[in-house]
This record gives structure tokens, sequence and C-alpha cells, in this order.
């Protein structure tokens, strides 16, 4: 089995590849990337005879599907933006795939990868992804399910790559129409910083508030519940306090509609300058606390009771007391580590559903779960009774 790890130069694709070598048995690992230097770097720290490097444009299609018809599956690091081009190229190459947005573009290709035999599932890393786990097993366990509420903490820099610049502002323009809660049978639009709820996450995080964000799982949940009679889905997420305030303030002071304006001769959007200078300055770069954090509620009947189920999980803290959790790592490795177990499972042939598929009816989350432990990645579940 050969596996193309595109956009693989990435600090959260690197450390997704760097599990293939740990734990997975393809023949091939391929670090694909338009940035050779870095690609190559990549290829250099792997250090494993399986690996080599490729250099893709994923825009240059023709290209790119001639070089992925060489592989069994596509494990897809790149960025929001690119996913569109990326996954039609991995449907018209016929190859299986996964990647870590799954912001809704992968489901027009459903058709093509059914009729290739395949199977994509788009967003798989930590939120969205593992988080997709916990609400299923959860679930599972009930009858009937009133509400979810996803969150999560990211404690990472703001800007410490191009995608996580490009992330912080899709996920907080005003316009975005993908910015959702699921309530009552709809999907109703909600603005940036909508619905403030204090979550409590496992130490070191703490309680901070949590607002809305645009992720999958609002979705793809409703999809996977539609007969269990959910009432609510809610996701929420936060960065570093830090983050929080700075983004509050340009959201409040127009910056995230990311307005055109003329600085000498150069029209260029404002917040695209401001990703330039975060990306490029010490307070871009460096966060106080490293690491992920996940949150999970899902309230329902179990045996004709009311109960609410709380998943968290904990992964080796980031101070450098466990190898290869250090700073920045304890959080590319969070989200990199479950694409690369998905990769895994799917190259198994363990998913027999063609076409594009959501996380929930792809994976057995125990399964997950288990190849998660092996990582030193903690899922913890807590029941309660409801009055």
């Amino acid at each position: 089995m050969k596996v193309l790890c595109l956009g693989g130069a990435g600090k959260i694709c690197r450390e997704a590849a760097l599990d293939l070598i740990e734990f997975s048995k393809f023949e091939k690992i391929t670090i694909g990337d338009f940035n050779e230097k870095a690609g190559r770097e990549v290829m250099q720290w792997l250090n494993d005879p399986r690996v080599d490097f490729k250099k893709v444009n994923a825009k240059e299609k023709k290209e790119t599907v001639t070089l992925m018809q060489g592989y069994d599956i596509v494990m897809d690091g790149t960025t929001i933006s690119l996913n569109d081009l990326s996954t039609a190229c991995i449907a018209e190459a016929g190859c299986h795939g996964i990647n870590l947005n799954g912001f809704g573009d992968e489901y027009q290709y459903d058709q093509l990868f059914k009729d290739h035999g395949k199977t994509h599932v788009p967003g798989f890393g930590m939120t969205p992804g593992t988080t997709d786990m916990m609400v299923k097993y959860a679930a599972d366990q009930m009858e009937t399910v009133e509400i979810v509420r996803v969150s999560h903490g990211a404690f990472r820099p703001i800007a410490f790559s191009a995608s996580i610049t490009e992330t912080t502002t899709y996920e907080y323009d005003p316009q975005l129409p993908g910015r959702v809660v699921y309530e009552d049978g709809k999907f109703i639009q909600v603005p940036p910083f909508a619905r403030p709820r204090d979550i409590e996450l496992p130490q070191p995080y703490g309680t901070h508030p949590q607002y809305i964000i645009p992720h999958a799982e609002t979705k793809t949940a409703a999809q996977y519940l539609a007969n269990k009679g959910v009432k609510l889905i809610e996701v929420r997420g936060t960065w570093p306090p830090k983050n929080m305030q700075l983004i509050k303030a340009l959201y409040d002071w127009g910056f995230m509609r990311n307005d055109r304006v003329n600085v000498g001769n150069v029209d260029i959007g404002i917040m695209d300058a401001i990703g330039n200078y975060l990306m490029q300055a010490p307070e871009g770069q460096t966060t106080d606390l490293y690491g992920y954090s996940l949150h999970v509620e899902v309230i329902g009947t179990r045996g004709g009771k009311k109960v609410q189920h709380i998943l968290t999980h904990t992964h080796p803290a980031s101070d450098g007391s466990v190898k290869g959790w250090e700073k920045l790592r304890a959080y590319t490795r969070c989200v990199g580590i479950p694409m690369a177990i998905g990769t895994q499972i799917l190259a198994s042939g363990k998913v027999s559903t063609k076409g594009v598929i959501i996380p929930e009816l792809a994976f057995d989350p125990s399964e997950v779960f288990k190849e998660l432990e092996k990582r030193k990645i903690f899922i913890h579940e807590k029941i309660n009774s409801v009055s």
C-alpha cells in the first residue's frame, strides 16, 4: 500500500506522516508539497527508507491527478481554500482520501468516488474528527438524544503557519454562512462570538468562555442523529485568551471583513495584511500554553432515564517532560495523529461504504480511542443523571 501525504511539509501533516512511520504498514510514504525545501527537510526528519518527496501543486490538476494515480490513498493536509481542488484531484485519480477540515466542498464529488469504488472522509483531525467519535460514542449508548454541545480549546500561536492564519480569518468572517447551530430541525446562522458559554476543560487549560464556530460537527451530528430526535447541536471553540482578545477587537472594529485598503500604490485586504504581520512577528509565533483540549456534552435518555455524558481528552504535557510533545508539537500532534489513524483504517479496508461519507459513518469510536491511547492521547467519560 502506498500513501501520498499531500501538504506533508506542513507542521500538522508531518506529524501525521510520522505516525504512519511509527504505526502503519505502508510500503511507501510520500511527502507531497509545493514547498520543495520544506518537504525535503521533512523527509530527512522522518528518516525512513519508505519515505520520499514529490513536488505537488494541487492547482495543476492534470499533473496532480497523474501523480495521485500511483497511490492507494491520499492523506490531505492542505488548507481550507485548497480542499475543493485537492478533493477533485483525489476523486478523479481514483484513490481513497481523508482530510482535516471537512467544511463541505468535498461532498460534491460523492458520485465520482462511488464510481471508482473509493471512500473519502472529510474532516478527521481533532475537531472535527475525534469530536465526532466522542459524540457517536455517547449517542450510541442512548435511545434518544436531545442536546449535543461540542467544545474545544486550541492552545497554539495565532499565526504559526499560513493555514492557521487562514483558518482564523475564515472562522471569524462576519458573513460566513457556515457558522450555524442546529435547533428544532433547522440550521440557524449566527454571527461571530454568538452564544457564549463557559466550558471547563481538563487541567492545565481551565475554564474559558467559548463561542459558536463554523465546524463540520454541527451538520454531521445532525445527519447521524436524525432518527434520535436531537433538538440542539452547538459547536464552540476558543484559542488562548490573548488570541481571543485580539480577534474580538478586530471583529468589533470591522477588520474581520477583510476590506480592501490602499497602502501606497498597493491594494490589499486589511486582514491579509494583519495575517502577514502576525506570521512575521514574535507575538504571532508563540503562546503561553500549548496543546489541545476537547469537551463534548451529550444529553439524552438511556434505559428510560435522562442522562448527561461528558467526554474530555488529555495528552502529554507540553513542558518538555515527554519527548516529542514539547510546546507547539503538543498541538500539532493532537491534530495530525487522528488523521493518520483514519488513514490507516481506510487503507485496511474496514470501511465498506463508498463515496464521500461523514466520520460518524466511517469509523468505530472504540477502535479510534484505542489507537489514540497507544499514542498517549486519552478519552475520559463521565455520566451524570439529569433530573
